[in-house]
């Protein structure tokens, strides 16, 4: 039996794969299309498919992101609509590749190695930053008197400082303070811009450490403004996709239907759970997705189908362990939370 042109478990698969990547997205502020198109890249849809499809999803689920921050007021205006500028070049760029790498028969190949590389770099760079930040958490319990300016240049990377040290005109004021070159800003945004066209990601995972650590604005700030420029750029990814007829809609639809109550839940476990406490896993995700990856590339040159369903079981298996954890914290919580109410009305009669 199937309904939209997909059978039951696939469908069933869309929808729920959906709903772990909105949890995802809104606990990590991630868009997810670093999944979605490795995914369907694994259930063999074409790259171009894949690609499209992906940040169709990336763009629909931003909106809702953007929104939220636009109501607290982290998104720097004149920095993202630069970037979006900048990363429609790019993702235009990108795509051009991939259609000529499809034209050559090595588009899939290219875009699973390009995929394995970028997210064990991003895994690792995950574990580094927990790995830090238990360090971190350690000197602070030997250094309590810090002053207000030292708090404000912490919130910019060394690395930023040092960028935006060098006044190559022309220069732009940052809303959070300090002032950025605009080549800084045009080659940190092509270069993710080039990314997201060519493998299919909305580069939300590489844009905001890109304004944060190049550009150099405080972490907050880079990912609302980094948002905000995705939202746009993820809409022209989308229709450049789209005109050359690569976004399936039905399967853009299914992941959309989950992610929409998955991201609800996940943005209200920001408050519950203790992100140090998670941050691990979701680096060991990106870990076990990259060698998910590797292992289909290597199923497809060897010709075995057990190393397809390996590869499916690490990329889509670690993904939802990551989210039933967030899921189980914020049981647990909510749990204790009304056990504690209880006890207190109790002990009150």
């Amino acid at each position: 039996m199937e309904i939209l042109g997909l059978s039951l478990p696939l469908l069933a698969l869309f929808v729920s794969f959906g709903f772990m990547v909105g949890v995802l997205f809104g606990f990590f502020g991630m868009g997810g299309s670093f999944l979605i198109t490795p995914t369907l890249l694994i259930l063999d849809y074409p790259a171009s498919v894949a690609i499209g499809s992906g940040l169709a999803f990336y763009f629909g689920t931003s909106v809702i992101a953007v929104l939220k921050h636009y109501d607290i007021g982290q998104v720097d205006y004149k920095l993202g609509a630069i970037l979006f500028v900048v990363l429609s070049v790019g993702i235009e760029l990108g795509s051009r590749l991939v259609f000529a790498l499809e034209a050559l028969g090595i588009a899939e190949v290219v875009t699973g190695i390009a995929y394995i590389v970028l997210l064990a770099g991003i895994g690792a760079l995950f574990l580094r930053r927990a790995y830090n930040l238990e360090n971190d958490e350690s000197d602070a319990n030997d250094e309590s008197d810090t002053d207000d300016e030292s708090d404000a240049n912490d919130e910019i990377p060394a690395i930023g400082q040092k960028i935006q040290s060098y006044n190559v005109p022309p220069m732009i004021s940052l809303t959070s303070g300090g002032r950025a070159s605009v080549w800084t800003i045009s080659g940190a945004g092509g270069g993710v811009g080039l990314v997201s066209g060519l493998i299919g990601v909305g580069g939300g995972f590489i844009r905001m450490p890109a304004i944060h650590y190049l550009i150099g604005t405080p972490l907050t700030a880079a990912v609302g403004t980094s948002l905000f420029a995705g939202l746009f750029s993820g809409a022209f990814g989308t229709f450049t996709y789209g005109m050359s007829g690569s976004v399936d809609l039905t399967v853009v639809s299914l992941l959309l239907v989950g992610s929409a109550l998955g991201a609800k839940i996940g943005s209200a476990a920001t408050t519950i759970v203790e992100e140090n406490d998670v941050i691990v896993y979701f680096g060991l995700m990106m870990v076990f997705a990259s060698i998910g990856i590797a292992l289909s590339e290597l199923s497809d040159w060897l010709g075995t189908g057990s190393l397809e369903f390996v590869s499916v079981l690490l990329l889509v298996g670690s993904s939802f362990f990551v989210a039933a954890m967030i899921l189980y914290q914020v049981v647990q919580q909510t749990g204790s939370d009304e056990s504690h109410a209880q006890t207190t009305l109790d002990g009150g009669d």
